[in-house]
């Protein structure tokens, strides 16, 4: 529970706010297992690169988890406390990594990192000149999600480039 200054500066409603974290939270854990099982399946062209780069994401995703259900809790909320919750809260869905084909996993979760960063922007928009705590601690999710969408990118853009002949 936040103190009671702490719970004064928040200048949105907090119940609005609780949901959209609780939606973040629920992307965040389905884009950790998204990223983690992809990269324990993954086959096909520059495997190893793509399979360390999927973890490091399942990691940061896994801290972003964490980050959204500590200001829930300071914001007096509760998180999200069953998986299930996850399907029925996310913003972004979940991506079967059924084709476990380099290409289409980095395909796949380019679109994920897409909309991660249309719901960071919403709540930086929503907490904006409100509540800075929580706007700092979006910033920082959406400053790593950007930087996913760009690692991405650039490896699709490696696995589709010609070679010079």
């Amino acid at each position: 529970m936040m103190g009671t200054k702490g719970t004064e500066i928040v200048g949105v409603n907090v119940q609005e706010l609780l949901q959209l974290l609780n939606k973040a939270l629920a992307d965040e854990w389905l884009a950790y297992y998204q990223y983690w099982i992809g990269a324990k399946v993954a086959k096909g062209r520059m495997r190893g690169i793509i399979q360390g780069e999927l973890e490091e994401h399942a990691q940061d995703e896994l801290r972003h988890a964490d980050m959204l259900v500590e200001r829930i809790i300071q914001l007096g909320g509760t998180p999200l406390l069953e998986p299930k919750a996850w399907y029925e809260q996310t913003n972004c869905g979940y991506d079967v990594p059924s084709d476990p084909n380099t290409l289409k996993l980095v395909q796949q979760n380019i679109q994920g990192e897409q909309c991660a960063i249309e719901v960071y922007k919403k709540i930086l928009d929503f907490v904006k000149d409100k509540d800075v705590v929580t706007y700092h601690m979006a910033l920082e999710i959406l400053e790593d999600e950007v930087e996913h969408e760009e690692d991405l990118e650039a490896i699709l853009e490696d696995m589709t480039t010609p070679l010079p002949s």
